[in-house]
């Protein structure tokens, strides 16, 4: 935990519902639904039994659902806040000393806040020691019968005694907290269901064999091409292949076989699920489809109008692909052989006992190299 909040950038106090839940350590079924509560509750922070709750389940964790923060920490601490300002006597300080303790360390750590708008707390105001109160095991149980015993003839002797019970009696929860408490129930049941589907379909996908479904093929293209700087044999090129995060920098061992000018912006065809490796000190993170022979190397084409990004497939195997292939499974290494080219020099896949399979986009537009018929692609 020091580790990560050591490399935290504190996300700005203006900014905080902006941020995303990905900046922080991936919750379980449980803390998610903690969070939800808590992220509820925080909308009723006026009331004093909603700080209580808030105080109550800080006591014995550093962050609102554990020992790692998370998001909510962050929501609440902006609600927080202004409330916190208002603290100033002993009685306070000692009612909401969890509170304020997270409350120091959130802004010391996860949130940047103006110092006009910092929490002061006054480290020398002295406040009372907290009690926790302690129920001690009877010896034997004729000590627990007798204690029982007496507890009740108190009871029973004292209508004053009655009258404290009655105020010690549970406050009914509110339609609000009834309501917060079944979100959070909602959200973790809703967790667990995910948690059970993906774990049912890793196991569906252990269970299916390796198929061409399983590969990401993806029109990309190429925005640059250059010479690997510390490989004879190997362009550098980058590749538009519809990624949020921009282009990607694939290397290819082409130099031998195509000149490097007609590596400059044109459309291909993309394997963007394999592992990225590096090669010579530069990390790849894709290949480019070609189509070969023992003499000749040549681009798989996409379909004339194809765009960056674009979805291609076998026919038969429109599945949603791994987000990257396992080296261990071996997938790519199994279906690949049975890639190849016919007389009309469409790419195909051909697996024992079917028909081969044609490479197209959703319109199912085919995919073509220019001269070569059974030829090895990969």
């Amino acid at each position: 935990m020091a580790t990560f909040l050591s490399k935290f950038t504190k996300i700005p106090l203006k900014e905080i519902s902006k941020a995303a839940e990905s900046l922080f350590p991936e919750l379980n079924a449980e803390a998610k639904a903690l969070a939800a509560q808590f992220t509820t509750l925080s909308l009723r922070l006026n009331e004093p039994e909603s700080l209580t709750v808030l105080n109550n389940n800080l006591r014995t964790k550093t962050f609102i659902v554990g020992h790692v923060p998370a998001k909510v920490d962050l929501d609440v601490f902006a609600k927080v806040l202004t409330v916190a300002h208002q603290w100033k006597s002993p009685e306070e300080y000692a009612q909401f000393r969890h509170i304020l303790r997270w409350a120091d360390l959130v802004q010391n750590t996860l949130v940047e806040v103006p110092e006009e708008e910092q929490l002061k707390i006054n480290l020398d105001t002295e406040v009372p020691r907290e009690i926790k109160e302690k129920k001690k095991p009877a010896k034997d149980g004729s000590a627990a019968k007798e204690s029982k015993d007496s507890k009740e003839n108190s009871k029973e002797a004292s209508p004053a005694a009655k009258g404290d019970k009655g105020k010690k009696e549970k406050k009914p929860l509110s339609e609000e907290d009834k309501k917060a408490s079944a979100e959070a129930a909602k959200a973790k049941k809703a967790a667990k269901a995910k948690a059970k589907a993906e774990q049912q379909a890793k196991q569906a996908a252990a269970a299916v064999p390796p198929n061409p479904g399983m590969i990401d093929f993806r029109v990309g293209f190429i925005q640059k091409a250059v010479k690997h700087p510390d490989a004879d044999s190997l362009y550098m090129s980058t590749i538009d292949m519809g990624d949020e995060e921009g282009p990607r920098t694939v290397c290819s061992g082409l130099v031998k076989y195509i000149p490097l000018e007609e590596m400059q912006e044109r459309y291909v065809v993309c394997v963007a699920n394999l592992k990225p490796v590096s090669m010579r000190g530069v990390k790849s993170c894709a290949m480019v489809l070609c189509a070969s022979n023992d003499t000749t190397v040549e681009f798989v084409n996409p379909p004339a109008g194809s765009k960056p990004g674009d979805k291609i497939f076998f026919e038969g195997y429109n599945a949603t692909p791994e987000k990257q292939l396992n080296p261990k499974k071996k997938i790519w290494e199994t279906v690949q052989p049975g890639f190849s080219t016919n007389e009309k020099f469409e790419v195909t896949y051909t697996e024992e006992g079917k028909e081969p399979a044609r490479l197209v986009n959703e319109k199912g537009e085919l995919c073509k190299n220019s001269t070569i018929v059974k030829a090895d692609v990969k």
